[in-house]
């Protein structure tokens, strides 16, 4: 298991669905991929192998990150990081990687992964001529094809199922992927047949599902024709194209949003490499946030997501749903709207890569873009279709948040109306706006108002919810997160200290928990110190605790080093001190007037040493602990 966890290392296993940026201290920070949050809280720790989120308190390593985000068992994603490691797993029952042993998700997208490969094959058969004639002709070469893994499937009724039986497979791991469908006399047939086939991969480059195109006019099927919902593939939570735009889309800060699988080719082959497109289905929320965690989309730093549409009736009004989640990204939304109906494939075709490049370049943002579309429906040039469009358009300005930008809109709608009367746009835009704002407390019904489905709130976690920038408790926190990231720094001084000088309870269990673990000073000597401490928490509340206190960079903008630790360390003893100091003056106060030379005598004694102690700590610093 150790070998799995450390040939795939947590940032690369994470960086496949977060941007991971420096977070300070040797961590790294993201956009959380488990819930919705305009500020990066999502913190891993490569040298520990851990990841926290301090807004969901979501944590773990990256078998439990996989388990997470795929829905995995234990077993798949283990296996899932040994076959991206190419290490072969050996089952307690004896052999290596039995296929009975082996996870459902593991089996069927092995078995994705041996039909593209067979499809890629029929391409290159007489048969699969009609599929390289309809590549050749929309521009894509046989090498075009191979990069996109694009392949054919042949038309008869049970070719992919009788290959896949001989591989191994059985009938249950077909159907249930989604490579087949019942037939009507009970067996298996093939779900494409006679159809150009494009692979899905999900963001670690696996493929889950298809996508097929028909080919035949006597192919009574629908144009596109995708793999249903499996347990594997989940449209709504795959873009193609994303294994190999991730990188350029967290490397540009800008993601292209297209509608097909060969405008995803075209716009690629075309220098665009950060375009994706949706597997026969809208864009909608989920894919949202698949692109906001790879833009690093933040309230603090803003990327661009461009989306492009046909010209046509069609295109616009996908456009002008897009607008409708304009506002659940912090990154600039824009629109390229190609020319003359076109879209990108048929643009490069027409016009060559340049075309393509330059109508990615200079898109429109999606408010220009929706507020002229909408002003384009009534005629302006009479009083009645003035006030129409404003009473249409000036909600969509009204839902602009950001103050600044919503007046500039403002003012620009009142020149597409003609309306010299700037000020009185801006005042309605603004009216709505408050409106927009104030109606669900106040229960206004003087405009119709859309009700969006009920967002479900993180689910909340079992955790200790302490403050990580609580004044009172910096030092406490501070020392131990310098035992469980630098422990070599601490040692062996960190010891020697007792629970009780820790007087936050969580943080004397994490104290317990080091402790039982062998110390900072065995911890320096092994690497799998967290483990070993995780292991020795006493409940789930400590071991989150530990995780967080891990990834959490140290507050030093210096790499942390001795003189760092030796003040916290030094810190934590003098309040210890001061505690104990307290104690015993309030003894001294209880004895009172009438105690005794002998009762006296050894009270004054403790607060005398205990005075010098503190003097001692405060001019030598770690020399006098």
């Amino acid at each position: 298991m150790q070998a799995v966890r450390s040939a795939l290392p947590i940032d690369v296993v994470v960086g496949d669905y977060v941007q991971l940026t420096n977070g300070g201290g040797g961590q790294l920070k993201g956009v959380c991929p488990f819930h919705d949050e305009k500020s990066a809280s999502f913190y891993v720790s490569p040298s520990k192998g851990v990841f926290h989120c301090f807004g969901c308190q979501e944590s773990g390593d990256t078998i439990s990150f996989l388990m997470k985000i795929e829905h995995f068992s234990f077993a798949e994603a283990v296996e899932r990081m040994a076959a991206q490691a190419n290490i072969t797993l050996r089952y307690e029952e004896g052999g290596y990687s039995s296929r009975g042993q082996q996870g459902e998700r593991t089996r069927l997208v092995e078995a994705h992964k041996v039909a593209a490969a067979w499809y890629r094959e029929q391409l290159e058969t007489p048969e699969g001529e009609i599929g390289r004639a309809f590549l050749a002709e929309r521009g894509f070469d046989a090498e075009a094809a191979a990069h996109f893994g694009v392949g054919y499937a042949p038309a008869g009724w049970e070719h992919l199922v009788r290959y896949l039986r001989g591989k191994g497979f059985t009938d249950k791991e077909i159907l249930q992927g989604g490579l087949a469908s019942q037939g009507q006399r009970g067996g298996l047939i093939d779900r494409f047949r006679g159809r150009l086939v494009w692979p899905i991969r999900d963001a670690a480059g696996e493929v889950v599902g298809f996508g097929a195109r028909r080919l035949r006019e006597d192919d009574n099927g629908p144009k596109y024709l995708n793999t249903p919902e499996t347990p594997i593939y989940k449209k709504s939570h795959v873009l193609y194209g994303i294994d190999l735009a991730k990188k350029e889309i967290a490397k540009t800060g800008r993601a292209v949003v297209v509608e097909g699988y060969t405008d995803v080719m075209a716009c690629h082959l075309a220098g665009v490499t950060t375009a994706v497109a949706t597997c026969g289905t809208a864009f909608a929320e989920d894919h949202i946030k698949i692109i906001r965690r790879l833009l690093m989309d933040t309230s603090s730093y803003r990327g661009e997501t461009v989306f492009t549409f046909d010209g046509d009736t069609a295109g616009q009004k996908a456009a002008l749903r897009a607008f409708e989640d304009d506002q659940k990204f912090a990154a600039r939304t824009s629109i390229a709207i190609t020319p003359g109906g076109m879209d990108p494939c048929e643009l490069r075709l027409a016009q060559g890569d340049d075309a393509v490049r330059e109508l990615i370049s200079n898109p429109v943002p999606l408010f220009e873009f929706a507020l002229r579309s909408t002003v384009a429906r009534h005629r302006v040039d009479a009083a009645e279709g003035r006030a129409a469009a404003l009473e249409e358009a000036a909600p969509i300005v009204a839902k602009i948040k950001d103050p600044s930008i919503r007046h500039e809109y403002a003012v620009q709608l009142a020149g597409l109306l003609g309306i010299l009367d700037e000020q009185f746009v801006v005042r309605r835009v603004g009216q709505i706006a408050r409106w927009q704002r104030d109606s669900p407390q106040q229960g206004r019904s003087a405009q119709p108002r859309r009700i969006e489905p009920q967002q479900q709130a993180p689910v909340a976690r079992p955790a200790f919810r302490l403050d990580p920038n609580d004044r009172s408790l910096i030092v406490e926190r501070e020392l131990l997160k310098l035992a469980l990231q630098n422990p070599e720094l601490v040692s062996p001084a960190f010891d020697q200290y007792g629970e009780d000088e820790f007087p936050t309870p969580p943080y004397a269990a994490v104290r317990r928990a080091i402790g039982k673990a062998g110390g900072t000073g065995y911890g320096a000597a092994v690497p799998n110190f967290i483990d070993l401490v995780q292991e020795a928490a006493e409940n789930e509340q400590v071991r989150l605790l530990v995780t967080e206190l891990t990834v959490e960079p140290i507050r030093t903008r210096r790499k942390p080093d001795a003189i760092y630790a030796g003040d916290f360390l030094v810190n934590l003893r003098r309040a210890a001190v001061k505690r104990r100091v307290d104690e015993v003056r309030a003894q001294l106060q209880r004895l009172g007037n009438r105690a005794t030379a002998e009762q006296l005598a050894p009270v004054q004694q403790e607060l005398w040493a205990l005075q010098q102690y503190d003097d001692n700590l405060k001019t030598r610093g770690t020399a006098g602990l």
